[in-house]
């Protein structure tokens, strides 16, 4: 994501506070076109790297993109939505493990 100029990216542990997922990775886009091609590149990345499937939520144009791989959920935002959302407030007793501005 980091070579796609994806932004402030997040990786969350959060198996000991979810039932769902037990990592979040959480990055900003500027644009839907950048959501787009961030997610097609994670999802092509998980697939050919680890023979991975993500189940993918969204288009872009409403600024929040998921990929859901089971133990992982990435969730791609626009600044705005990010904002609006505040995920890692939201899911603040988890443990940031990585952060990349």
């Amino acid at each position: 994501m980091e070579d796609k100029k994806g932004e402030d990216i997040v990786l969350m542990d959060v198996s000991n506070i979810c039932q769902f997922t037990d990592y979040f990775i959480i990055c900003s886009g500027t644009s839907e076109r950048m959501l787009h091609s961030l997610s097609k590149t994670v999802d092509e990345t998980a697939k050919s790297n680890f023979n991975l499937d993500a189940k993918i939520n969204g288009k872009g144009f409403g600024g929040w993109i998921t990929l859901d791989f089971g133990d992982l959920v990435v969730h791609l935002f626009s600044e705005h939505q990010r904002d609006y959302y505040q995920l890692e407030e939201l899911w603040s007793e988890g443990k940031i493990l990585l952060r990349l501005k």
